[in-house]
Formats: C-alpha cells, structure tokens, sequence
C-alpha cells in the first residue's frame, strides 16, 4: 500500500533527523563543526544526492522553525547593556557595510559586464551584503564566544543586516519601477516602525504578565507551549508584514529577556532549537547541486574567492574606524565574509523578478554553500592568523593608531598592584573586594560601556584586548603583586595567561575556568590557581552543610583545601581519552605547538618534568607525553621522561627551539634552586652584567626574557635594563637577595653585608 503525505512527512523527517545525526557525529570525530556534518548529510539526501525524500517543502517549512528558535534564544541570551557598547557599530557599522558592498558591487559588476544595469547591480550586490546569522551564532555557540567583543560585534552587525532584510524584500522589487521607490520605501519603513513600536507596548504591558501567569500553574507543559507559541507567534506576525522570520523572532526572545523567568523558557526551547537548527542546516545541503558546482568550479571557486576576500576587505576597516582592536578586526571580518543563507530568498526574488538569469542564480546558490561551509573553519583559524599577525609589530603599531588614546589610565607610579583582566560580572566582584583592602588595582577591558564606569570610580584601567602583548606591555606586569583573569572567552584567557608569563615569569597568575578541561590547560600552562566557578559554588554549599552537621572549621578546610589542591580532581566527572584528547587539541590550536620525541640518550632521559625545570628553562609547557605505556594528558611534575617519548608541547618558536636545545643536551641541566626575579625601575641590578652578578654574588644567569622575547644564552652582551626578567640559578639566600635587589628592597651587595 502507497504511503500517505503524513507517513512520507514522518519518514522524510526521521531520514532527515538520522542522517544529521550520522553527520555530526562523523564531522566531530574528524575535530570539525557539526554543522559542516549537517550540511553534507542534507546535500546526501536532498534532490542533488540520492534523492531519497518525498516532503521536501514540508522539511524546509520545519527549517525555518529552526532559524526561528535560534534568533528566539539569541534574543533571550542577548543583553541590551552588551549591545550598548557595540551600538556604534550596529548601527553606523552596518549601515556601513551594508552600503559598501553594494554600491562595490554595482560598480564592478556593471564595469565586468556581470549585470546589464545599474538597478541589477544593487539587487546583486544586496544579496551579498547578507552574512549568515545562522552559522555565525552557530559556531560562536559552540566555540563559547557569544560574549566575546568579536562575537558581540559580529552578532550586531548580523542582527542590523536581519533588519535590512525586511526593507531590501520591499524596496527592491521595485527598482524596475523607481516612480514606485519613495513609496515603497516609505511602507517599509512605516510597518517596520510600527512593529518594533507595538512589540515594545507588548513587551512592557502583556507578555511579562502573560508569563508569569502561566509560570505560576507550575506546569512545565504549559510553559513550553507559552514559549513556543510566543516566538513562532511574533515570527509569524513579521513574515505576515514582508519583514523577516528571524527578526520576529529575535525581538520575542528580547520580550522575556528582562523577566524573571528568561532562563527557564532559554532552558525549555535549547533542546528545540539544537534539534530544529540542525534540520536548518541540512536544508541549505540540499540546495548544493554538485553538478552545477562541477560544471562551473572555476567559476565558482573565483566568486568564492572575490566574494571573501572582498567582504572581509570591506568589514576590517569598519571594525577599526570604531576603535576595536586589531585582533577584533580581523577576526570579525573573516567571521562575516560569507553569504547568508536568507541571501537565498532575495535571489530568489531577483530570479522571479527578471534581475539575474536562472544560470546566475545556480552559479549564486553553489558560491553561497560553499562560503557557509568555509565559515566554521574559517572562524576556526582566525585566532591563529591573528597571532600570526601580532608576530609583525608594526603592522599592529600601525592599526593601533586608530584607537582612542584617551582609553588608557595607568598612574606613572603604579607598582605593587594586582591586573584584572576583564571587567564583567566576575571582575566587578575581584576588583571591589581588592579595593575594600586597600590594594591597588589594573583593570584590562574591551567594553566602551566598562571603561566609562571604571573612569566616573576613578579606577586605573587600559581599554583593549587583555591577550594582545602589546596592552600587557602597558600593565606594568614586572611591577605587579598578581593577575587575575576573568575574561569571557577560553581562548583569549589562554593567550593571556601565556603572554603574561613571558613578560613576568614569576607573577601569581590565578585565572577563572569556563569549562573542566579548561582546569588543566591552565595549570599546564603556568596558573598558579585555576578557580571553576560551578565547582567554588558546590563546595561553598557543601561547606555550609559540613558546618551545620557538626564538622569544626579545621576539618571542612582540610576538605575544600585537598579539593582545591588536586584540580578537582575528586569532584570532577571521568572524561573519556576521546574527549581528553579532543579538549586539548582545541585549547592548544590557539597557541603554537609541536610534537617533538625524544632522541636516544637524550639529556631527559629518566628525569622528571620537576627536575628538569622545563618551563622555567626554556619557556615551553609540556601538554601530553605519549609512551608505549599509552598517553599521559597534563603530566605533572613527578612524571618521568623515557627516550623515544612524543610530547606535545605548547610555546613560541624560540621556546620550542630551547626546548630543542635541552633534550639534545646543548642547554644546562643542573639540580641547582632556580628563580625568576624581574627588575624594577628603582632596581639596584640595572646596568649589570651576568659576569658581575656571577662574581658579586656567586649566581647563575640562566636565561633571560625580555619584552617577552626568551635568551637562553646569557654573556656580558646583555647589560640588563628595567622590565628584564632573569632566571637565576645558585642556592637559596643568595638568590633571595637577588630578588630583593631587583625590587630595590636591598641597598647593599651580599659581600657587603658579609663584612
């Protein structure tokens, strides 16, 4: 018997669902974005693959939804006083880009002859100016950088240009009539300013009443059906008034943004969105034709290229004219130079209206897959470029002219403070309780809205990027007491923690962890307190339990201190290797790494990582060592070292070089106290030479790091100056008072006091 529409619907669905399932799990075995895993399995199942559905329009009917639910949960998670600080931007920045790029296209278009008139230029170079809200939040989603600066600053300008949408579907049908154009464009901004109008009176008067209502029958179904019913509601509602899908939905989620019970209906339509977005994805698969693509791949590749390269060379300037650093800049650009997904619609538009031929709207839908497929590895790579880039100073010398100068407030006699870095919730907490005691604070911070706050309380700040060298070099880190890192973003506290390090070797560094892997990366990398939050508020809970069960103060400490201790080790769940393995590859693409083994007979051979003192002597931290007793993930320091050992280790070029140097024996391995002392302004040690502190003090110079940069091999070439930090070798009081010396707090050589 013949299936029926609803039983086709249920097994196109299921296929659907099943294959996306197969796909994202084959893209995160190979360390790829699942939703790359989506797009193939919908390019398998769809028309241009094995044809295998029947219900095409209803599975992409069900896309939508998905695009819907993850603009709903955006404006849920999305906060007004985030967006303030990127308002500029949002809305001069895009209006901006926007424009840009379609009058860039229009011109160049008409001048290679792609379009017959100007009209079909700016249709085609509408289409273009569209980046993809759906894979950008996506992959920043997963990434954990929604709160980021690039991500608030990509996800403003996605949100202007989903505003844009809903005038480019009014206005330009109606270039083929411009007697038509005033009107038109005067209708669309009139129903657009009465939508926003009446969703504010909604948003203010009716939903929060309407929510709380049903909160309080304490049904979880209800509540569900409430929320859904809202987003797909005011969805519905824009599309009705020719504005777009997402943009309904995004002004629902900011409805109950405010209220008490946003994280509850976030909680409610999360596994929704997942689900639904995934079908998103597999429908833009479905509209790769390869044959298309195959026929045309030269053609193809090259609008890919120009269309890329273009947008990003469009964004970068933008991003820096609004005095966003240069990392911001370039990881904002290669994160919007893609083709958005709704760029469909308006060609489809231009197909229906005689603007572009049916043969350039195949060639446009191949260009557009094609961008959406790079995008995740794109933004996969830019943090990479990005240091790549930093590596040239004055090419960031240069872009940095562009910042405003006011954004820096560091008294010329700092000394003796403590760094924060980032100045969110978490850093707002650290700095008052500092402050409370007396101590003087630093605060390192990108948000415009931050800085105001911290310049009206009178508190020392520098406005920019807390992982960019060239900010850390402004902190007086040689001079401070401790860093604490509270920033939003992994990989930003990573680079931080790792720069930090190299400008003071011997600082205090006790950084925030967003996520269990995150603990050990740090601590491999030199943190000398990893602190998780969810983990400090379980065993606050269970300290007050202890404490109410009769356990003394004594005992609950013993507790949390042998907890804290051991990373969390007691508390933490097992991680799979798989897993491990993956965390780590991650936490380190961000960093440069290599594999190195050890050779036979190598100096390492049967020595501990304690003993060989590896990142005090050449700067690296060794990640995994892989043996054949199997694979050891953040090795501590009683793990010994065999030849024909392979270990992953994290570090700068000339780091990983010592570290070269040491296995091969061609770098010192003693068992002699070593230190890292860095010198002051005032410090006694400036002018010296290792020769005079060998004969004066009977001290070691084993190495020497300055502005960041790691000498291995130290002679009386080096006269050392302020900020050098040295890494001294001999026994303990003697490099004790080195250290006094280097912080002026001695006024007398050790043979003076001997006599």
């Amino acid at each position: 018997m013949a299936a029926t529409g609803s039983e086709n619907f249920i097994i196109d669905l299921t296929l659907v669902l099943g294959a996306s399932a197969v796909g994202g799990f084959i893209a995160n075995r190979l360390r790829q974005p699942v939703l790359l895993g989506y797009l193939v399995s919908g390019l398998i199942v769809g028309p241009f693959g094995f044809k295998l559905l029947s219900e095409l329009q209803d599975i992409k009917a069900l896309a939508e939804v998905g695009v819907a639910f993850l603009l709903f949960a955006l404006g849920v998670e999305f906060s007004l006083a985030e967006l303030k600080r990127v308002k500029e931007i949002a809305i001069q920045g895009s209006l901006l880009q926007i424009g840009s790029t379609i009058a860039l296209t229009a011109v160049l278009s008409l001048w290679l002859g792609w379009v017959e008139s100007i009209s079909q230029g700016i249709f085609l170079g509408s289409i273009l100016s569209l980046s993809s809200t759906a894979v950008v939040l996506k992959t920043l989603t997963e990434r954990g950088e929604t709160n980021t600066i690039h991500g608030q600053i990509m996800l403003a300008i996605l949100i202007a240009q989903d505003l844009a949408l809903g005038l480019m579907l009014a206005i330009l049908p109606a270039l083929n009539e411009p007697q038509n154009l005033v009107q038109a464009l005067s209708f669309a901004i009139l129903k657009a300013v009465l939508f926003i109008a009446g969703a504010l009176a909604a948003g203010y008067w009716v939903v929060p009443r309407v929510i709380k209502t049903v909160a309080r029958t304490e049904s979880s179904e209800l509540f569900l059906l409430t929320t859904i019913a809202l987003c797909l509601g005011v969805a519905l509602i824009t599309s009705a008034l020719g504005l777009s899908i997402e943009m309904g939905a995004f002004v629902a989620g900011l409805m109950i943004a405010e209220i008490d019970y946003s994280d509850q209906a976030l909680a409610k339509v999360l596994p929704l969105r997942d689900t639904f977005a995934s079908l998103f994805f597999a429908s833009i698969g479905m509209l790769i034709d390869p044959g298309v693509i195959w026929n045309n791949l030269g053609i193809i590749l090259g609008l890919v290229i120009l269309v890329m390269i273009g947008k990003a060379a469009i964004i970068f300037p933008i991003v820096i004219k609004f005095g966003y650093s240069f990392k911001n800049a370039v990881v904002s650009a290669l994160g919007l130079n893609q083709i958005g997904e709704f760029s469909f619609v308006l060609a489809l538009v231009a197909l229906d209206t005689g603007f572009i031929t049916q043969e350039k709207y195949l060639l446009l839908l191949g260009t557009t897959a094609i961008t959406l497929v790079l995008t995740p590895l794109e933004m996969r790579f830019s943090p990479r470029l990005v240091d790549r880039l930093n590596s040239i100073p004055s090419l960031v010398r240069y872009f940095e002219r562009f910042q405003s100068h006011k954004k820096l407030s560091v008294p010329e006699t700092i000394c003796d403070h403590v760094v924060v870095a980032g100045y969110g919730r978490v850093g707002q907490t650290i700095v008052n309780i500092l402050r409370n005691q007396g101590y003087p604070v630093l605060v390192i911070e990108n948000s415009e809205a931050a800085i105001q706050r911290l310049s009206h309380e009178n508190i020392p700040y520098i406005f920019g990027d807390g992982d960019s060298e060239l900010v850390l070099e402004k902190a007086h880190l040689e001079k401070a007491k401790a860093l604490a890192i509270a920033l939003p973003d992994p990989a930003s506290t990573r680079l931080l923690l790792k720069r930090a390090l190299e400008l003071a070797p011997e600082l205090d560094v006790v950084a925030r962890s967003h996520e269990n892997s995150e603990i050990d990366v740090l601590t491999q990398l030199g943190a000398t307190e990893v602190v998780q939050p969810e983990f400090e508020a379980g065993l606050e809970i269970g300290s007050h339990t202890l404490k109410n069960l009769g356990e003394s103060k004594t005992s609950i400490d013993l507790v949390l201190n042998a907890i804290r201790t051991d990373r969390y080790l007691s508390v933490r769940p097992k991680q799979a290797s798989e897993l491990l393995q993956k965390d780590l590859i991650n936490a380190a693409s961000t960093i440069h790494n290599e594999w190195v083994t050890l050779p036979a007979n190598s100096a390492l051979d049967n020595v501990t990582l304690a003993k060989a003192n590896v990142r005090n002597l050449t700067g690296v931290a060794v990640m995994a060592i892989q043996s054949e007793n199997g694979m050891v993930y953040y090795p501590k320091g009683e793990t010994k070292l065999h030849s024909g050992d392979r270990l992953l280790i994290v570090g700068k070029r000339s780091e990983t070089a010592a570290f070269q140097d040491l296995m091969h024996g061609k770098l010192s391995l003693d068992n002699t106290n070593v230190r890292w002392v860095t010198l002051t302004p005032e410090s006694d040690l400036i002018g010296t030479t290792p020769t005079h502190l060998q004969q004066q003090y009977n001290v070691i110079i084993k190495a020497l790091r300055r502005q960041g940069e790691l000498y291995r091999s130290v002679n009386d070439d080096f006269v050392f100056v302020s900020q050098d930090s040295l890494l001294v070798g001999g026994e303990g009081d003697r490099i004790e008072t080195i250290a006094q010396l280097a912080h002026a707090e001695v006024k007398r050589s050790f043979g003076e006091q001997e006599s």
